[in-house]
């Protein structure tokens, strides 16, 4: 006898409905070895007599029934029977189906073809529950859904996706670039409690270190060279909903530390003010690191580390599920047709050509070629060969020659175009002039200072300063003099 089987002395009744009769007998026979008791039938119309008469310990439903959907059927049966729980199966393996079984009060939701051992310890979990008379109906998400494939991989975020929906519990994103960690933090919050609320992103990589605390918690006015106003944060801007912090292992040691705090906290103040401000936010992070490498080189707190990776959520790459590029390859040229580029569509050569790359862009990759292919071939149909040329061409490497050192001009033209990049949720940028010259006045004169080994009149001379000037600004940027060290 197996382990669910001892949920209870007394036997349990499992109610299962499924209009393949093979699926009935399978799961039939192997709930009886088990030590249930099994009623089996193929109409949701009888399943639902068998619930209103109060018979069953635990319901097991197709979603596809010949008379009704099996979904309709959860949260009727979560209205009159509360503590009776519903485990879902269905071939119709997406988000979508996933993410309504477990809206509508599904205890687990099951994709088919499934593993029975899988199966039966789902059983166990679901008898031995604890009782609970909270029923749930949620609202019908939308159909058009963010995350796309059909996978065993792709499977186990779905369900693990669904079930966050109904919780606040921080979630930890990682993957590779171009796997999708924005999509799956934009479903967890547009299909979650605090969907209401606002879904604020920020990149660490983007930010220049210096301004990623007034980026998170805002500052106060004159707080520091160039704050003429008041700035606000991102977790203000994010209260009440989602805040995405996106590239997590490239936050500073000092940031980390501050939002270590907020985490244990649950409250926070901004860059110069005093007044505590409640963190009233979900966090959801993301990385391509490898953050326990990086805690092993020092570069990254361990208490930071467990206090975002309650729930860790890890997005396969490309490479590892194969089988989903077929329906991704669709599903971007669709995107790519609503967005005013011709209608395409691929031959199976095409297809299996697509299947034999390695993917190092990941899903992003295969959107960008799949939008050139249908903006540059003139063909409706696109063959294997169209295919091979454009891989061929994307991974020859570029004729480099000499590459000239670049200026301090296009440096700082870079970094600001990754700081623009991150504001493009529309979210205001302000004081962004005296903030940018502040963060360059700072090393330039610790570098003038260096050269001069702390010797402030020869600094001002190099710097084109007035000595009384120079002075002024190392108080109010805080930087040391040394006379004498390099």
């Amino acid at each position: 006898m197996t382990e669910a089987a001892t949920v209870s002395a007394t036997t349990r009744t499992i109610l299962v409905a499924d209009d393949d009769r093979a699926i009935r007998t399978v799961l039939s026979q192997a709930l009886t070895r088990s030590g249930y008791h099994v009623r089996a039938t193929s109409s949701a119309a009888t399943l639902w007599r068998w619930v209103e008469d109060g018979e069953g310990d635990l319901v097991i439903t197709d979603v596809i029934m010949p008379d009704e959907n099996g979904l309709d059927l959860v949260p009727r049966i979560r209205r009159i029977r509360p503590d009776l729980r519903v485990v879902v199966m269905s071939a119709q393996s997406t988000f979508s189906t996933a993410l309504k079984a477990t809206q509508r009060g599904a205890f687990d939701y099951l994709p088919k073809p499934f593993d029975l051992k899988e199966l039966l310890a789902v059983v166990g979990r679901a008898l031995s529950a604890p009782s609970t008379a909270e029923a749930t109906e949620a609202e019908e998400p939308e159909e058009r859904l963010p995350l796309v494939g059909r996978s065993a991989a792709m499977q186990e975020i779905y369900r693990t996706v669904a079930r966050l929906t109904t919780t606040d519990l921080t979630v930890m994103i990682t993957g590779e670039s171009g796997t999708g960690k924005e999509l799956v933090a934009r479903a967890l919050h547009d299909y979650g409690r605090r969907r209401g609320g606002p879904f604020v992103a920020i990149n660490m990589a983007a930010i220049p270190r210096e301004l990623i605390e007034s980026e998170l918690f805002g500052h106060e006015r004159g707080a520091f060279t160039g704050a003429l106003n008041r700035g606000v944060g991102r977790f203000e801007q994010a209260a009440g909903g989602t805040l995405f912090l996106d590239e997590i292992g490239d936050m500073p040691p000092e940031a980390q530390t501050r939002l270590l705090r907020v985490l244990q906290e649950g409250e926070f103040t901004t860059v110069g003010g005093r007044q505590p401000i409640k963190a009233n936010v979900r966090i959801v992070a993301a990385t391509h690191r490898d953050l326990r490498q990086a805690i092993r080189g020092g570069m990254f707190r361990e208490d930071l580390f467990y206090r975002l990776n309650v729930v860790p959520i890890r997005l396969p790459p490309l490479r590892e599920r194969l089988e989903d590029i077929p329906l991704l390859a669709r599903h971007f040229l669709e995107r790519a047709r609503a967005a005013g580029l011709p209608q395409k569509q691929l031959d199976q050569g095409a297809m299996d050509r697509l299947k034999q790359h390695s993917w190092p862009g990941n899903a992003r990759e295969l959107e960008n070629l799949m939008r050139r292919m249908a903006a540059l071939y003139p063909q409706e149909t696109i063959g294997a060969d169209a295919v091979g040329s454009e891989l061929a061409e994307a991974a020859a490497p570029a004729e480099e020659g000499p590459r000239a050192p670049e200026t301090l001009e296009q440096a700082v033209e870079r970094h600001l175009a990754g700081f623009m990049s991150a504001h493009k949720d529309g979210m205001p940028i302000r004081d962004l002039y005296d903030r940018v010259l502040a963060e360059v006045e700072r090393p330039l004169l610790k570098l003038a200072l260096s050269a001069t080994r702390g010797n402030q009149i020869k600094a001002a001379a190099m710097l084109g300063l007035n000595r009384n000037t120079l002075r002024k600004k190392l108080r109010e940027l805080d930087l040391p003099v040394v006379r004498g060290l390099p």
